[in-house]
């Protein structure tokens, strides 16, 4: 952690001594003349389950498949033990709604019978924790128990704790708590069936006892923490390609993902097999972060839920396949569906459910997303549909509408018109491109029609390489993203929402990279460019504010970017800078504003004198901001910024 302030004070120290080698400077900031105002939602999260983001990620369970759904039912378990032919079989029974398959265990010699399930990667066990064994059973033939035992790397038993089965008829539940002796990265958890009997077993399960806000079977704390230090102004989900599918039949279906976990419908994730070079056969779904989930989740966080749904298309990198428009009506009443469990009354049959499942008052959905990255006539033949049924019944409803999968291009040029023409409310923009690129496009949004279309920059990231691996995202990355978002700040009136994607990257089974915050089974660290998303969403600002330089916007000129707000509810001018070089930079900031403004401000830096350092496990804040309290004399702010930095001013006027 010293070496992340140490580099940064020297950076400082370096920028002092080169204090008068130049002159500095001048841009003008137009306080009294605001240009516009911010969506408070503009900084986001976007969120999809890949990069085991999801299961195996922020939601906790611990067992990899727990209800032998897989497609290799056996997948993450092995036997631990010997036993005559029929003792253990998968029994897939169709009557049961979701879930069909359990374990049938048919023990009437009284064999000790021992399975092990390995986890997503192992599990990640912290000595001194509680956590929560579970199980569903149907006791056939009474007589079983079941001792369970939390295993570290070396097979060591840390942690165990038994329980007796009742002899009720029927499926009912069971759970025991266990208290870990020691932390392991890797751990492994033992079932050992006691007794004799036969019984039937279903979503076996283990959670730690403390997640996110105590709820039973949640979700990761640690994980859901450094998305609500962000402050986001939304959370867009389930993502990104898994809303559409490798195929329609593999589409992402909301409605399968609320009521009973135990009945939700396991699907394959399409990143299962996407890269041939980072394959993942045990990469499934199982919705217990469902659709109900994802909202309480943006409730939790102060977000506005943004959920994206099929628009009877799959993916167009995959099959490609359509849904006949003919036969369109039950996508669309998903959509309509889908709305009701967000807002609806508790006298609907979706806001009844959205009540049954803890939560009576709406969720006040106000922005729906009708496909991801599709492109081509037959999506805008689709999304007229969707548009013509939603706007009819729902008008208080933005739509957001998909301009592919590129920022140029033929295929988007097509789209941005076609959407244009049909008056969509907002249009999702996606980049990944080289930093040359962020750099370069910082005026993008300059001459964009103001009496338009909304923009939701809704997928963006600065690749140097890709795949490039865990943690390898880099501070040039990272800087050049900062320096093209203050094009996006500056024009907030035509840009209402932004997000990096994709936002989590797990070490061990990573699919895409870069990625916003990385993760092992223990650890988290927010990568350089989340701290710059960060300083961004936690300093939005309410109303534009025109800086410029020589009577021009601040868009590169001598690798030089900014951008300035203004906060309502703080009083505050907020001024953020770019300095792409590798030598420091005097500037003077003229504040033209008729009202006093104290010289107390706060200063926010990052910075890195290599462009090619990067956060890590090992140095998780080797790149983090360094704040400071400074004084600004006069109706000026004279500073100095270190090479390669990022850096917010906050005045109090």
């Amino acid at each position: 952690m010293m070496k992340g302030f140490l580099s940064i004070a020297a950076l400082l120290v370096a920028s002092a001594s080169g204090l008068w080698a130049q002159q500095p400077v001048d841009f003008q900031v137009a306080f009294d003349k605001p240009a516009g105002k911010i969506s408070p939602h503009m900084w986001g999260i976007f969120f999809e389950d890949i990069n085991m983001g999801a299961d195996g990620g922020i939601y906790a369970e611990l067992v990899k498949n727990r209800s032998f759904e897989f497609d290799e039912p056996w997948m993450g378990w092995k036997r631990l033990t010997k036993a005559p032919e029929g003792t253990l079989l998968i029994v897939n029974d169709s009557k049961r709604k979701g879930n069909a398959r359990s374990l049938r265990v048919h023990n009437p010699d009284g064999l000790k019978l021992g399975l092990q399930n390995e986890g997503f990667r192992g599990m990640g066990i912290r000595k001194g924790e509680t956590y929560e064994f579970s199980l569903l059973y149907n006791p056939l033939e009474a007589g079983l128990r079941i001792h369970v035992e939390l295993l570290n790397e070396e097979d060591k038993v840390i942690g165990s704790a038994t329980m007796a089965l009742s002899e009720a008829e029927g499926w009912q539940s069971a759970k025991a708590e266990l208290v870990a002796s020691e932390t392991s990265a890797k751990g492994k958890l033992n079932v050992w069936i006691e007794g004799k009997g036969t019984s039937s077993f279903d979503m076996i399960s283990l959670f730690p006892k403390e997640t996110w806000k105590n709820r039973p079977k949640g979700l990761r704390k640690d994980m859901v923490q450094l998305l609500a230090d962000m402050k986001p102004g939304f959370l867009r989900f389930p993502g990104g390609c898994i809303v559409e599918g490798r195929d329609l039949a593999t589409r992402f279906q909301w409605k399968k993902t609320v009521g009973p976990i135990e009945q939700r419908e396991l699907i394959i994730n399409r990143w299962n097999t996407e890269f041939k070079h980072r394959l993942t056969p045990d990469y499934f779904q199982t919705f217990g972060l469902g659709f109900y989930e994802y909202f309480q989740l943006a409730e939790d966080i102060g977000a506005e839920p943004v959920p994206i749904l099929n628009c009877g298309m799959a993916c167009q990198f995959n099959t490609g396949e359509v849904a006949p428009m003919d036969e369109l009506e039950p996508y669309i009443q998903d959509a309509l569906d889908l709305i009701a469990f967000a807002n609806g009354s508790t006298a609907t049959t979706w806001g009844k459910l959205r009540a049954e499942m803890g939560h009576p008052e709406p969720f006040h959905l106000k922005m729906l997303g009708v496909g991801n990255e599709n492109w081509g006539p037959q999506y805008i033949e689709r999304l007229e549909a969707f548009k013509k049924v939603l706007k009819e019944k729902h008008p208080e409803i933005d739509i957001i509408a998909s301009s592919g999968t590129d920022p140029e291009g033929e295929r988007f040029a097509y789209l941005d018109g076609e959407l244009r023409s049909m008056g969509i409310d907002i249009i999702d923009e996606h980049y990944y491109r080289p930093p040359a690129w962020f750099l370069s496009s910082a005026a993008r949004y300059d001459d964009y029609d103001r009496s338009g279309p909304k923009v939701f920059a809704g997928e963006y990231a600065s690749h140097t390489t890709r795949p490039n691996g865990p943690g390898r995202s880099t501070w040039e990355a990272a800087l050049s993203e900062a320096a093209f978002l203050t094009g996006l700040e500056r024009n907030a009136d035509v840009v209402t929402m932004a997000s990096y994607a994709p936002l989590f990257g797990h070490v061990d089974g990573w699919q895409w990279s870069p990625d916003l915050i990385w993760v092992d089974n223990l650890n988290v660290y927010g990568t350089p460019s989340y701290h710059v998303q960060k300083l961004y969403s936690r300093n939005k600002g309410t109303d534009i504010i025109p800086i410029q330089r020589n009577g021009r916007p601040v868009t590169g000129q001598d690798s030089l970017y900014a951008s300035a707000v203004y906060d309502e509810g703080q009083k505050q001018l907020i001024i953020k800078f770019v300095n792409y070089n590798s030598e420091p930079v005097q500037a003077n900031f003229n504040v033209l504003a008729k009202r006093k403004w104290k010289g107390e401000a706060t200063k926010i830096t990052l910075a890195n004198a290599d462009l090619q350092v990067s956060n890590s496990l090992e140095e998780p804040l080797k790149i983090q901001p360094v704040e400071q309290q400074v004084n600004y004399k006069g109706k000026s702010v004279v500073e100095t910024f270190a090479p390669y930095s990022f850096t917010v001013i906050k005045l109090t006027l």
